[in-house]
């Protein structure tokens, strides 16, 4: 994928850098994962087109491409692309290694990064043109290399344009892509693995009245050869967290070597000083037909103090409070004593006077 290029005028260098590459990012980095996108060009209309796995015929439903091949062997497959915009317009074709984003959306590397794997193995022509409204399906070839070691291995394939120029005067490249995952799992033996780390912090609520909150950080890593899908959670209080049908609780994906950080927010907790939190996290392999085979668990738990601090506070007050009162009703009776043991005094010298 090409390098997209900045030339700046002198006046405002800075404030231009920074739209550009907030554009480029912006369009590179939602490209792969969009099955269509809209991209306007400087004097042009703008270009919509989709790209999908297909057959000879043309689009064939999938949503990606799922091989399980031997090492050495190859496969031919197609891609169509979709030209919905009301002129012709030539599409460059690129594969990269593919990869998830912290956020879970599937991307493959920029144009200015180097593939080593999967986008290695992927063959087809570099461009291709396609007539407005019309659809060009394009045979690519998938190779794994003889060395090739087993398991999951992914990658992605797009069709991008790309322009020039702003309407300032200033001169910016900006590439926009779209395209679709290539999933090649090769034969051999399948080890899946998953490491696990998790801390936790509580969060006091300062009235006394109320609970607080514990946050745990499950740092999780697929050590395995083959993709994972994972589903951390804890048990506090008889309830599950996250909470069932919520964005958190969402099953993760994990392709081998990758690391993903998952926060888990648990409300409602009380602080009981020293606190024992578990943490699973249910697993299992994700097969090229898209069926996923359980695994064991991975379970560990989790300490973390809670101190009660408003609580202790409410009770540090109510002891002084009580014992002011039973100092102060002490000192009281010691001062009615004393008043009347020298009104006492008084009467006896009165009685004793001529």
């Amino acid at each position: 994928m090409r390098s997209p290029t900045l030339k700046l005028s002198d006046q405002g260098l800075l404030l231009r850098c920074v739209i550009a590459v907030c554009v480029l990012v912006a369009v590179v980095g939602a490209s792969v994962v969009a099955a269509t996108t809209t991209f306007a060009t400087t004097g042009d209309s703008p270009v919509t087109w989709a790209v999908t796995p297909s057959t000879v015929e043309g689009p064939d439903g999938r949503s990606w491409v799922e091989l399980e091949l031997d090492p050495g062997a190859s496969v031919d497959e197609h891609l169509a692309v979709r030209n919905l915009s009301d002129r012709d317009v030539t599409f460059a074709l690129t594969a990269a290694d593919g990869y998830f984003t912290p956020t879970g959306r599937f991307n493959m590397l920029p144009g200015d990064k180097q593939s080593v794997s999967a986008g290695t193995w992927i063959s087809m022509d570099k461009t291709v043109t396609v007539a407005a409204g019309g659809t060009a399906v394009v045979p690519f070839t998938v190779t794994v290399p003889d060395n090739a070691t087993p398991g999951d291995h992914a990658a992605g394939i797009a069709a991008s344009i790309y322009s020039q120029g702003g309407s300032d005067g200033t001169q910016l490249g900006v590439e926009s892509r779209v395209g679709f995952r290539v999933m090649t799992r090769v034969k051999g033996e399948v080890r899946p693995a998953l490491s696990m780390k998790a801390t936790a912090s509580y969060d006091t609520s300062w009235n006394p009245l109320e609970p607080g909150s514990a946050d745990l950080t499950v740092d999780l890593e697929n050590t395995g050869n083959v993709r994972l899908s994972v589903d951390p959670s804890t048990m506090v209080n008889d309830a599950r967290w996250p909470a069932a049908g919520t964005e958190e609780a969402r099953t993760l994906e994990l392709l081998p070597g990758d690391r993903r950080t998952v926060s888990i927010h648990v409300p409602q907790v009380w602080p009981l000083g020293m606190m024992t939190l578990p943490v699973t996290v249910s697993q299992g392999v994700i097969a090229p037909d898209g069926a996923t085979q359980s695994l064991d668990p991975v379970q560990e738990s989790v300490t973390l103090w809670a101190i009660p601090w408003p609580q202790l506070a409410v009770l540090v007050a109510l002891l002084l409070l009580f014992a002011g009162l039973f100092l102060g009703r002490k000192r009281r009776k010691k001062e009615l004593v004393r008043l009347v043991e020298e009104a006492r005094e008084a009467g006896r010298r009165e009685a004793g006077t001529p």
